[in-house]
């Protein structure tokens, strides 16, 4: 009975992972130091880890009159790395929805498989697109059990989301590791997301134009991003909108359409001018 007892002992999980002084390192998938879980408090809007590993660059959404606006900021790490042609942050879930990525991106390759699955499981069922706020909020619901039970980690990536159903219209939510949602009119999320908010805030208007808010989105990236030019290839931009037929359309923008959207707003730097 004592040996039984004994082997039960070393079988039981740790409960709390040893926080040491030098920083957050813990040995079980999930640590608790004065009730905070660290994956998902270092995954967080404008959380940035400076380990090497990830950085949550910044992401902007503005739901306009005729559409939806996603822009991404890309980052190049090092010259030695060969450019990536596809994208890396836009994705898109459904005809009628897309997301912008901010955080770990091989945890939001596991949510952006799981969407989909919900979405194609959804036009099977009932022969239509899913509602996009039932979509973000299964996504939520998935990214909710991670977060409560003991050996797991919880998702490091934070969402942006936009999308068009004939509930609601054009709408655009956000989601952050823990779970939570909601829908925004214009929101900012990563890296020196506060700064963005605040430009959000004044310079938002309500009845706004997709071509409009195409501008502000770059705008307000290009005066809130580290690095003092924006180029084609250091952004993402993604529209969700009406077709003149009425068919849901989500376009991401090419190097070329997005060199010419920044000539038209002025953003263009001098050396791209001198290219």
């Amino acid at each position: 009975m004592r040996r039984w007892l004994v082997l039960r002992y070393w079988l039981l999980p740790e409960p709390i992972a040893k926080i040491t002084e030098a920083g957050d390192t813990f040995r079980k998938g999930i640590a608790v130091p004065h009730n905070h879980l660290l994956p998902r408090r270092s995954a967080l809007p404008g959380r940035v880890h400076h380990g090497g590993h990830w950085e949550c660059w910044k992401c902007i959404g503005i739901s306009g009159k005729d559409g939806v606006v996603l822009v991404g900021e890309r980052k190049v790490t090092s010259k030695l790395l060969q450019t990536n042609t596809s994208a890396e942050k836009m994705y898109k879930i459904d005809d009628h929805v897309a997301c912008v990525v901010a955080g770990i991106m091989s945890d939001a390759n596991i949510l952006i498989n799981t969407a989909r699955v919900q979405a194609q499981r959804y036009a099977f069922a009932y022969q239509g697109p899913m509602p996009v706020e039932q979509l973000v909020q299964s996504l939520g619901d998935t990214k909710q059990g991670y977060t409560q039970f003991g050996g797991l980690r919880p998702f490091g990536v934070s969402f942006l989301f936009a999308g068009w159903d004939k509930n609601f219209g054009f709408q655009l939510y956000m989601s952050d590791p823990s779970g939570n949602y909601g829908g925004w009119k214009a929101t900012a999320i990563g890296a020196n997301n506060q700064a963005a908010q605040s430009m959000l805030k004044q310079d938002y208007k309500d009845n706004i134009t997709r071509e409009e808010a195409v501008q502000l989105a770059l705008t307000v990236l290009s005066k809130t991003m580290d690095s003092t030019s924006l180029r084609s290839e250091k952004l993402e931009l993604a529209e969700v909108f009406l077709t003149p037929s009425g068919k849901v359309e989500c376009q991401l923008h090419s190097p070329e359409s997005l060199d010419k959207l920044l000539v038209k707003s002025g953003l263009t730097q001098p050396a791209a001018e001198a290219s």
